[in-house]
């Protein structure tokens, strides 16, 4: 069995969740000794996309007249695609339309989690949906002294100067304009959002509340390897207020990290984080608050479980997961609605 793992436009989405996937998921399979590659022109058994933007369809119809069975990985849903950069609330009915169209292409499916799948049920796909999460690399984000010491040093931290992380582009649905706000009203604490995005793609109101930042909040860009590494090792919380994910690889990889979680409570995040077990949950400005000052008063320590559901979620479990799914596709007539 060989897998072809079809990514496009790969250097678009590098730094996104879907490309962490892809990483992620060329790890799995080696740990588990599925051969794979990333070129549709070599031979292959099982056709895996990931992303579907301009040649995807193609590739399908080769694969089916090849007689070889098609999985999408549905890493997108119009629910993640509302409330990100300018118009695409306007253009989220089309790529709904697009997303049905391309899914519906596929012998089976795979989503990040059971919430997923049951927003891609809603759209009437008749397809079989597997949930498999993107998964997290354990030993990526065990505490390294090293990173730490990167990681303070670069910004300039004294000691005891309590770190707020979060990480994400600057899409409203991201939930930066509260972080902005909680920082504001935390000013006792340092808060540092690590991702990017282009100005000019921003909503109006992302832009106003990054155009009046507080003092205590630092917006270093795309920072990648041993200083964000350090980051979830040594910040005394990850803050992650999105309002929409079909899963959030970066919560898995501050759970592996042992730092304590704070999440709005949305339907990507059920049944797998538990308030008050393995991980904090809260939806207005005011609970975030609250709960921030749990954590980093000591008042709460969910780290101990968060940790247990990152371990259930690390790469080796998830190859077992896709080798199953794979298996499970072989059997499948191809190309039948």
């Amino acid at each position: 069995m060989k897998v072809c793992i079809y990514f496009e436009a790969e250097k678009l989405i590098q730094t996104s969740g879907i490309g962490r996937a892809q990483a992620h998921q060329k790890k799995a399979l080696e740990l588990v000794g599925i051969p794979y590659t990333t070129d549709p022109n070599e031979d292959y058994d099982i056709l895996h996309i990931n992303t579907y933007v301009f040649n995807a369809a193609n590739e399908i119809n080769k694969a089916h007249a090849a007689g070889k069975p098609v999985i999408f990985h549905a890493h997108s849903t119009e629910e993640d695609f509302k409330n990100s950069f300018i118009l695409s609330n306007q253009l989220a009915p089309l790529f709904k339309l697009h997303l049905i169209n391309m899914y519906s292409m596929a012998e089976l499916l795979i989503t990040p989690t059971p919430y997923a799948k049951s927003l891609i049920e809603n759209y009437g796909i008749n397809k079989p949906i597997i949930p498999v999460s993107n998964g997290v690399d354990i030993h990526r984000y065990a505490r390294d002294e090293e990173k730490v010491k990167a990681f303070r040093k670069y910004f300039s931290l004294k000691p005891g100067q309590q770190v707020v992380m979060g990480v994400g582009f600057y899409f409203e649905r991201k939930g930066i304009v509260d972080f902005i706000e909680v920082a504001r009203r935390c000013p006792e604490l340092t808060f540092i959002w690590f991702g990017y995005t282009a100005k000019i793609a921003l909503k109006i109101n992302v832009r106003q509340a990054m155009d009046n930042l507080p003092a205590n909040i630092i917006l270093p860009g795309y920072v990648r390897g041993p200083i964000i590494e350090g980051a979830f090792s040594d910040a005394d919380a990850f803050f992650f207020p999105s309002f929409e994910e079909t899963e959030g690889i970066v919560v898995l990889e501050a759970l592996a990290a042992q730092c304590p979680v704070l999440v709005r409570d949305i339907g990507a995040f059920d049944p797998w984080l538990i308030n008050e077990k393995n991980c904090l949950k809260a939806n207005t400005v005011e609970g975030f608050v609250k709960q921030l000052r749990r954590i980093t008063t000591k008042q709460v320590d969910t780290t101990p479980e968060g940790y247990k559901t990152a371990k259930e979620r690390d790469l080796p479990e998830i190859g077992k997961q896709l080798k199953a799914v794979y298996e499970k596709v072989l059997t499948m007539p191809i190309g039948k609605e």
